[in-house]
């Protein structure tokens, strides 16, 4: 059965274009060009994927975002906010409100399916557990778990999606681009998400306890997972 995408947005022909587009690549489309129909929407047709505007008509994607993943029953439908906002402001707010990853227009269309399979890649069910450690963290790909020292790390997909893909590489450095392909499918193109997304999870990486594990930025190269002793932070924030 074909997987199921709301497209959601009060321009018709943006809503037509992307639909277009998903049906030629397979997928069944439901549309919706406000927000109380969307919402009424995801609550009644259970898409697989939502992608969603933000400056809607009644009421808006934040609104829509926020009670989608509010609802027990409804937060696992991946949301890719799709708009013309694109402070990083809007990025944090959007994150914030549990939206799994945020595009910005004008889009390039490949892009967009990209991200579109990444996502529905993401929240497919998984076979059989399988757990990545390295000393005091421990990550169940399977159940979408990761623990620090013991304690539940409270990741959002993406980030939980960014620390695995470090996690295997642990002490080495992961190229910007390949990290991009890794989580979002393509290489190249607007990298403030990501950069969003590596703040979040450094801080919530950063639990007092030492070693410490540290998400590193390596300018002009990419990132790296690393443990640090108590002395290295202090020497490094010297």
């Amino acid at each position: 059965m074909a997987e199921k995408i709301l497209v959601v947005d009060d321009e018709e022909n943006i809503v037509e274009f992307i639909g277009r587009a998903l049906k030629q690549n397979g997928y069944s489309v439901v549309k919706a060009y406000n927000g109380d129909d969307a919402l009424n929407m995801i609550e009644e047709e259970r898409p697989d994927m939502v992608v969603l505007d933000l400056m809607l008509p009644q009421m808006d994607g934040w609104e829509v975002c926020r009670r989608a993943k509010s609802s027990d029953k409804l937060k696992n439908i991946p949301i890719l906010i799709l708009t013309a906002r694109n402070s990083t402001e809007d990025v944090v707010q959007g994150l914030d409100l549990g939206a799994d990853d945020y595009m910005r227009k004008p889009f390039p269309l490949d892009e967009l399916l990209a991200r579109v399979r990444v996502l529905l890649r993401r929240h497919a069910p998984e076979g059989s557990s399988k757990v990545i450690e390295n000393e005091g963290l421990k990550i169940d790909t399977a159940s979408g778990e990761a623990f620090l020292h013991g304690v539940m790390l409270d990741l959002s997909p993406t980030e939980f999606d960014i620390l695995t893909a470090l996690a295997r590489r642990m002490g080495h450095t992961v190229g910007r681009e390949e990290l991009l392909r890794k989580i979002w499918g393509y290489g190249e193109g607007d990298t403030r998400t990501l950069d969003v997304h590596m703040s979040r999870l450094r801080k919530k990486l950063n639990d007092g306890t030492y070693p410490m594990l540290s998400a590193q930025t390596l300018r002009g190269r990419g990132y790296r997972l690393i443990w640090e002793e108590r002395e290295d932070v202090q020497r490094n924030d010297a």
